[in-house]
């Protein structure tokens, strides 16, 4: 049976969450926002979101060891289950689903989905195999949880196209649902990956949405030329020492090609290295 936390259940084997979830199908609109834990703000405003568009609402919670590169270390990746339990439970989450890995990736497991062109780009570009793990986890969760819709945060732009594009070449039947950059007060994008910067890296991390918000002003002067965009978020990136620009792109929001002109509208994506944590960020350029 599974386990109560109060009203919410905890369910820990695929079998359960199956079950449970072809049973709460035939009456019920189920929701679902697939995470790895250590929830914030920007994680509990996905779940909202879920709460508005469906009957009930189910939460994962597993760290997903294929998604990590071999320079990535999947120990150090911050978790407390107690908390995001009890985080979940205020929001009125009916299931939270939290597998082992060994049961999501049994011994002798090899069957993966890659979704080619998308994860070349971006941070496909240094993080090798790290899309694959994501479409896989994602496709195998969509097929255990049997949500009508999933919510995703367009924070992470890429994963986001990425799954919208398997859903869309491989028929699932399933909605998925994008949700709007969730930001701290000062403009810094919500992410587990903030607990690690101390207070003198947070600070510097505060120059990509400040390199955002340049680009965003020169956009709406009427600047289209790609180059000078970037070069001008470049230039408010290095103007504190600590910050390592990854990439600064502005592409087809669509393909993830870089453009040379923005026409229309464009994807305005960062990633930089501020001390040993990587951060992204990005923006939909859009004329009005």
């Amino acid at each position: 049976m599974p386990i109560l936390f109060t009203d919410m259940k905890i369910v820990k084997t695929i079998q359960e969450m199956q079950a449970l979830s072809e049973d709460l199908r035939k009456e019920k609109r189920i929701g679902f926002v697939p995470t790895m834990g250590y929830l914030h703000k920007g994680h509990l405003s996905l779940v909202k979101k879920a709460r508005e568009l469906g009957d009930i609402v189910v939460v994962s919670i597993f760290v997903n060891p294929i998604q990590f590169g071999p320079t990535e270390d999947l120990s150090k990746y911050p978790r407390d289950f107690q908390k995001d339990a009890t985080l979940l439970e205020e929001e009125k989450t009916d299931i939270i689903f939290s597998p082992d890995s060994k049961e999501v990736y049994p011994e002798g497991y090899s069957t993966y989905i890659q979704v080619k062109e998308l994860e070349n780009y971006l941070c496909g570009q240094s993080r090798t195999g790290h899309f694959t793990g994501v479409a896989t986890v994602v496709a195998k969760l969509f097929h255990i949880v049997k949500p009508h819709f999933a919510v995703f945060g367009q924070k992470d732009y890429q994963q986001l196209r990425i799954i919208e594009k398997m859903v869309k070449d491989l028929n699932m039947d399933i909605e998925i649902v994008p949700y709007p950059t969730v930001r701290e007060k000062d403009g810094l994008a919500m992410s587990s990956r903030n607990t690690y910067l101390n207070p003198a890296e947070r600070e510097k991390a505060l120059l990509i949405y400040a390199s955002i918000k340049k680009v965003e002003e020169l956009f709406k002067k009427g600047q289209r030329k790609a180059s000078t965009l970037r070069d001008e978020a470049m230039k408010v990136l290095r103007s504190k020492d600590g910050v390592d620009i990854e990439y600064v792109s502005i592409c087809n929001p669509d393909t993830l090609i870089e453009v040379d002109q923005v026409k229309n509208k464009a994807l305005l994506a960062i990633a930089c290295r501020v001390g040993k944590t990587r951060l992204i960020d990005n923006i939909i350029l859009m004329e009005a």
